[in-house]
């Protein structure tokens, strides 16, 4: 039994709107805002600077606050509503493909990027610092900040520590959490980087001895839900492979899970590395915004449902003019941010007295 369900409806979703308000930053399709009303919390705005997944989010989700703007400007606003400064939580999931395991990585460090939509330029591997810098003006009770898994390896630690002293100084205990989707209800392979940050003043209540040397706010963050395999929702629905991906995957082998090996045998080198295959028992991979996942039995890509259905976005959710898989490759899963913001209300917010 899952604690919220992959496939579901916005017309059919009862959101109660009752556990506490909430503002999300790079907020792009609101799949983090979804999270948030499945677990009953109010969002009641967002900021964001493309407008095209700006137009996607305010068709889906009507914030009463909506600012298309840049983080950096953003901040230094003077004139933002009195509401903004009394949330129960602020949420963000700064751009992240400076710290992929799949990419630059250090080679892209501080330099400037953007996406394919054609927004202004911008380092994004310190928009995480503009995004603090947010918290530390609005002072939210709770901060919640998703990343990739990228962050906690190598060099990239450097950066989680400059994060830590950030929270620090803006005045939050922070602790951070490798949570892996498919063990939370979401049906794909998606390990994602959790920082939850409590104010200080308010975290008495919940200090524990980490350790020796360090006090911190104690919040349970183990999930063990059942693995949803993709053959529970699989429709075969989606489009037929053609030309070289047809080629390579009629070359494949059983136990492959991508088509390097058949490149390697056809090509005579590796390559295609991001072209998944999918068996039927088993999780579905990550849904990236190419979504190159092939199943391995059938020569077809996935459905627009089944994209649905492993990004837990609702079926009824209206992608205007953009593709499914790029809104959910680039987008929280809303069942797994739901669950972490259930037990940010139930481990601590529900226990902060008014």
């Amino acid at each position: 039994m899952h604690k919220f369900p992959y496939r579901w409806t916005l017309k059919d979703a009862r959101f109660t709107k009752d556990k506490g308000k909430v503002f999300s930053c790079f907020a792009c399709g609101g799949g983090s805002t979804m999270g948030y009303k499945l677990a009953g919390f109010d969002v009641i705005g967002c900021n964001e600077i493309d407008p095209r997944m700006n137009k996607v989010y305010v068709a889906n989700h009507h914030p009463r606050f909506n600012y298309l703007a840049p983080i950096q400007e953003f901040k230094l606003r003077k004139d933002l509503p009195a509401e903004l400064y009394n949330l129960d939580i602020l949420d963000g999931s700064p751009p992240c493909s400076s710290f992929s395991t799949v990419g630059a990585r250090e080679e892209g460090w501080g330099k400037k990027k953007k996406f394919r939509e054609g927004q202004a330029e911008q380092v994004l591997d310190t928009l995480f610092f503009d995004f603090i810098d947010l918290a530390k003006e609005l002072q939210p009770k709770v901060v919640i900040a998703e990343n990739v898994e990228g962050l906690l390896i190598g060099e990239a630690m450097d950066y989680v520590r400059r994060i830590y002293a950030e929270f620090d100084a803006a005045g939050y205990h922070v602790q951070h959490w490798l949570l892996e989707a498919s063990k939370m209800g979401v049906p794909q392979m998606r390990p994602r980087v959790f920082f939850l940050c409590l104010r200080k003043d308010i975290s008495e209540p919940f200090m524990y001895q980490k350790d020796m040397f360090e006090r911190k706010p104690y919040i349970n963050m183990d999930f063990n839900e059942k693995e949803i395999p993709i053959g529970d929702f699989a429709d075969f629905k989606g489009k037929e492979l053609t030309g070289e991906i047809l080629r390579l995957w009629k070359d494949k082998r059983p136990g492959e899970y991508d088509l390097r090996y058949a490149a390697e045998r056809l090509k005579g080198k590796q390559s295609f590395f991001g072209h998944k295959l999918l068996y039927l028992h088993r999780v579905c991979n990550t849904i990236t915004a190419g979504c190159d996942l092939h199943y391995y039995d059938k020569p077809l890509g996935l459905s627009e449902s089944e994209i649905r259905c492993i990004a837990t976005f609702p079926q009824d959710y209206d992608f205007l003019e953009e593709k499914a898989e790029y809104i959910c490759g680039m987008s929280v899963p809303p069942v797994m941010m739901a669950q972490v913001a259930s037990r940010v209300y139930e481990q601590w917010l529900s226990k902060i007295p008014e």
